[in-house]
């Protein structure tokens, strides 16, 4: 009898044991909790914010961006007629007319022992006074040196020590998808910086063309032209020309003269 009771203790026990067993297996094995899961993402590492910001490239670059005023002589000053005031009141026309016309832009300079800086053609076409105010506040006359107007860009001379200057690409090695930043002054409102990618390039590119455009998403507004489209090794791959808008606003498609055409441009000036 005592036997039996013995046999019948040891199976009990030995349930209770497997049964533990399994319990402790199958909680190693199922999946995390709701909150072990948040508790576990919570204490992971934090990602530097430093790889989320393009300010080290920004402050490398903004020293060489300038803003590009010009002071052009009104159109209406060239006509003879107008020129007399008896014809400005026959014919209706305000006083104020003649007074020259004000417009602005921006510029980077690419050679800093030369100050050699490159715009865009339409902003120093026909301009009586160029002047370039860089970041440090200095306001400078610049000489028109160079300027291709079917590529739209100008290369100016400044009288400046100290400068600063962003290298241009070595070559056209952009590639769609690219992150790029453009900096200028748009609206006159001071230097600013936006970013986004190379949508496509080689648009425009047309047998009477030589040369294609570099298309961008990040926003070119009017005041941006002439300035850089830069690439994340800090170098120029474009000159910001234009935007394609059917309601005078940024809707994300820019385009910017790619690097290799300035670089002619530089080379005609050095010959």
């Amino acid at each position: 009898m005592k036997s039996a009771h013995r046999s019948v203790l040891i199976m009990i026990t030995l349930s209770i044991g497997l049964i533990g067993l399994a319990m402790l297996f199958s909680h190693q094995n199922q999946p995390l909790s709701l909150a072990q899961s948040v508790s576990n993402s919570a204490n992971a590492e934090p990602i530097p914010i430093d790889r989320l910001s393009v300010a080290p490239l920004v402050a490398r670059a903004s020293p060489a961006v300038v803003n590009i005023a010009v002071v052009q002589p009104s159109p209406y000053a060239q006509n003879p007629l107008l020129r007399d005031p008896y014809f400005r009141r026959f014919f209706g026309v305000s006083e104020g007319v003649l007074q020259p016309r004000l417009s602005a832009g921006s510029g980077v300079v690419v050679d800093a022992n030369k100050g050699l800086v490159v715009t865009n053609f339409h902003i120093v076409d026909g301009a009586s006074l160029i002047m370039v105010m860089l970041e440090d506040k200095r306001q400078l006359e610049a000489e028109l040196v160079a300027s291709d107007d079917q590529a739209d860009i100008a290369l100016l001379r400044i009288p400046a020590k100290n400068l600063t200057a962003v290298p241009l690409a070595a070559s056209d090695s952009a590639q769609v998808g690219d992150y790029v930043i453009a900096i200028g002054n748009p609206f006159g409102i001071g230097q600013s910086v936006t970013a986004g990618i190379v949508s496509a390039l080689g648009r425009g590119l047309s047998p009477e063309r030589h040369f294609g455009l570099i298309q961008t998403d990040a926003p070119i507004n009017p005041g941006n032209s002439g300035g850089p489209l830069i690439n994340m090794r800090g170098e120029v791959i474009g000159i910001n020309v234009s935007i394609l808008t059917p309601v005078q606003a940024n809707i994300g498609i820019g385009f910017a003269v790619p690097a290799s055409v300035v670089r002619q441009l530089l080379r005609s000036e050095k010959s």
